[in-house]
């Protein structure tokens, strides 16, 4: 055998074991966490299984553990707002999001009520975990990310409960609300709801807040931040809005943390 022949043997014996290892601990990871999972997750892994997908603000630890949809899915790529956020950083557009372990999609920085660069009925799913609450418009992003994914395609929207974070205090959100803030098209620089966060907000559930000085600084900078809750979700206002938006339920669920919806696109 020629050194050239035995070189490549090794590459692809090289590729072939680190293949197989990367899997090996996904699958060892994956299964180590199942008594975390959402009770019903048979459901969403039968939906999403092999499919590939787009997540607006990830990654998410949601989607590694409660609902471990990176493990099962195809191809998952993502959306940020910037390069650099509160959760994120050095993010490259059009470059690598690395969602799970080593596997990786395309990186996209983008609004999430405006994804230019990603043509029409592109997606089989998408994902949002603990997102739509920073947007202003939530009726925009969702017919946005309808628009992105194929006809009959499934949506996974993870949302906070209020009854375990510093929203608490606050009242849910009406859909009229939600409506209005859509037919004015409100942008992200709106700040209708920085006093009620401000005199609401339960500091105690927020230990890393730092200064009242320092949160109000940051709420006024929300645009470049995107920290703020615009708006607080209950079961009623979500599957309100995913009604308005043309996509029907198919299981609902909810902890003292978060709301978990699967739907489909009618």
């Amino acid at each position: 055998m020629s050194f050239r022949a035995f070189a490549l043997k090794k590459k692809i014996y090289m590729k072939i074991r680190t293949f197989i290892s990367n899997n090996f601990y996904e699958h060892i990871y994956t299964l180590y966490h199942r008594k975390k999972r959402i009770h019903n997750f048979s459901k969403y892994k039968t939906m999403l299984s092999n499919k590939y997908g787009l997540e607006i603000g990830g990654p998410s630890r949601i989607f590694k553990k409660k609902i471990p949809i990176y493990y099962y899915a195809k191809k998952i790529d993502g959306v940020n707002f910037a390069s650099s956020t509160l959760w994120e950083k050095n993010l490259v557009d059009s470059g690598k999001f690395n969602y799970f372990m080593q596997r990786f999609g395309i990186q996209y920085i983008s609004d999430a009520t405006n994804l230019n660069k990603i043509n029409d009925l592109t997606y089989d799913f998408l994902l949002s975990s603990h997102c739509l609450e920073h947007i202003a418009n939530p009726l925009k992003a969702l017919k946005e990310w309808s628009r992105v994914i194929k006809e009959d395609a499934y949506m996974v929207l993870v949302l906070p409960n209020k009854d375990g974070n510093f929203d608490r205090n606050r009242s849910f959100t009406k859909f009229e609300h939600i409506l209005k803030d859509f037919e004015n098209n409100v942008d992200e620089s709106d700040l209708t709801h920085l006093d009620e966060i401000i005199k609401l907000h339960d500091f105690e559930m927020d230990k890393n807040l730092g200064t009242l000085d320092e949160f109000v600084l940051r709420g006024k900078d929300n645009l470049k931040i995107r920290g703020l809750h615009h708006h607080v979700f209950d079961e009623v206002l979500i599957k309100e809005i995913l009604k308005w938006c043309n996509f029907k339920v198919l299981d609902f669920d909810k902890d003292k943390t978060n709301f978990y919806t699967l739907a489909r696109k009618n």
